[in-house]
């Protein structure tokens, strides 16, 4: 367990005049205790910090869990905490609303009478918000990774070839390069299809002249990473070598201007004036990008609605992209490290339009 995040939770439960605090997402659970299995949670109070899981979790629970009081059950989780009385008194208690059902917390109430449940949907995230150094190290692994994979998936791509066959050629070297899987389903969209911004891969089959755009992840010790590249099959028409270039123009602007301190929705601003200025603002369809770290996607949000400053320390995406119905699209993702004075790309995989 890594004692500082539990003293800065206790701290924003200070001031939010929380007695308790019950984290259950299974990336908060693996934040604060390393636990890596599906079914766990904590009770943080001022002076207790309890840890939860069923017993097919119980030696798991003990190679992985330090630092933190265990409890195994074979009942349900809330059931057990509820029998041992560990929120007995505590009268305001926070819990992760975006995880819990409806069913869930009406259990809670019926379990704990009494207590009032106030959302802490962002406590976790707000304290993970900036990594540390072993954070870091694990996400630049998953990053390396990813980029070896994209290297792979070129040998791959050509005419002929399913969108299905592309994916599961991420998927299998994912893991070859010994990563503990794909941190979502691999985007593999051609021709038309890449106007969709978050396209399944399908059986549809690439053809030459097309664009296709590749979003894809792996996960490595629970953190994350994310790139897309778009690529060429055969000689590109004009038009598509034009927006290629406007995307890359604005991706590259951005990281330009991406430091620790900014805003976050100034830096949406950077990319989407570029785009804008290359004649396809409105083809902009997404925000700039998004936190990454145990989440793909997590705080800070970096789009031009976001209220929030980026901090130093903190691994975005920036992935611009430009999406035309009928034509298709482009989309380019890096994943970077703020600093206080700028950025560091951990991504080495190339930008420049690749054709194959």
């Amino acid at each position: 367990m890594a004692h500082y995040r539990i003293v800065r939770l206790r701290e924003e439960m200070r001031k939010k005049s929380l007695n308790a605090l019950i984290v259950s997402s299974p990336q908060s659970v693996r934040y604060l205790t390393s636990f890596s299995g599906s079914n766990a949670l904590c009770i943080i109070t001022p002076s207790r910090a309890l840890f939860f899981t069923d017993s097919r979790y119980g030696l798991q629970s003990k190679q992985e869990v330090k630092g933190m009081s265990r409890a195994i059950t074979r009942r349900g989780l809330f059931e057990e905490v509820a029998e041992r009385e560990i929120l007995a008194g505590h009268r305001r208690v926070g819990f992760e609303s975006h995880h819990i059902t409806y069913a869930q917390y009406r259990s809670l109430r019926k379990l704990f009478p009494g207590t009032a449940f106030v959302s802490t949907a962002d406590f976790v995230e707000g304290i993970a918000l900036v990594k540390d150094r072993r954070e870091i190290s694990i996400i630049r692994e998953a990053v390396r990774i990813s980029d070896k994979v994209f290297k792979e998936a070129l040998h791959t791509i050509r005419a002929g070839v399913s969108e299905l066959d592309v994916a599961a050629e991420i998927a299998y070297f994912h893991k070859k390069f010994g990563a503990e899987g794909e941190a979502f389903e691999a985007i593999v969209a051609s021709g038309e299809r890449g106007s969709l911004p978050h396209a399944r891969a399908t059986s549809k089959r690439i053809k030459s002249g097309e664009f296709v755009t590749l979003d894809f992840g792996c996960t490595l010790k629970g953190y994350n990473s994310d790139i897309t590249r778009t690529i060429a099959v055969g000689k590109p028409s004009q038009r598509a070598r034009e927006i290629y270039s406007v995307v890359l123009d604005a991706q590259r602007k951005a990281i330009a201007s991406a430091r620790g301190g900014m805003w976050a929705k100034d830096l949406d601003d950077v990319a989407r004036r570029s785009i804008k200025r290359g004649g396809y603002g409105r083809y902009f369809t997404h925000s700039l990008g998004h936190g990454l770290g145990l989440n793909v996607h997590e705080r800070p949000r970096v789009s031009a609605l976001s209220k929030e400053r980026l901090q130093a320390g903190s691994v975005i995406t920036i992935e611009p992209g430009v999406y035309v119905p009928g034509f298709g699209g482009v989309r380019i993702e890096d994943d970077v490290l703020l600093t206080e004075h700028g950025c560091e790309v951990l991504n080495t995989a190339p930008k420049e339009l690749l054709i194959v």
